[in-house]
């Protein structure tokens, strides 16, 4: 009896922690309709991206990243859609990218920013250097 109880409060804390993802937010200096494409573009991109749902209006969108490896079962069940979000800031832009799940095989919101910013790089015109935009990156506070 006592360890049925030990296993349900395990599964209702661990369920409410894992239940909402936290918000990564990188500030880039261009505009959102300029970072919108990139962004669109990478989740293109059905080998590392399922599920994809485009608000073109509210410049938002979620996703479902692939997985090759999952190190437990718990990345396997739980994983949940990811959300990204423009939102003008200034002359600039700001990506902000709620991820639900990080482990050992991937760390879902930087290798989604880092595949944002060589999208960027690529669609660089010729005769400009080819380098990644300066990004500001911190994660969002718990009242954010």
């Amino acid at each position: 009896m006592v360890q049925r109880v030990i296993v349900f409060i395990f599964v209702v804390v661990f369920g409410i922690a894992t239940a909402f993802g936290k918000t990564y937010k990188y500030t880039y200096p261009i505009a959102c309709g300029n970072l919108w494409p990139a962004v669109k573009d990478t989740l293109a991109n059905q080998d590392e991206y399922a599920k994809v749902a485009v608000d073109e209006a509210k410049t938002t969108a979620e996703y479902q990243p692939k997985h090759s490896v999952h190190v437990d079962i718990t990345g396997t069940v739980l994983q949940r859609m990811n959300h990204v979000t423009l939102v003008p800031k200034g002359t600039g832009c700001e990506m902000e990218v709620v991820s639900n799940w990080s482990g050992w095989g991937h760390e879902d919101q930087g290798d989604f920013k880092k595949r944002v910013d060589e999208t960027l790089v690529k669609a660089k015109a010729p005769g400009e250097p080819a380098k990644p935009a300066a990004v500001a990156a911190k994660p969002a506070g718990p009242g954010e």
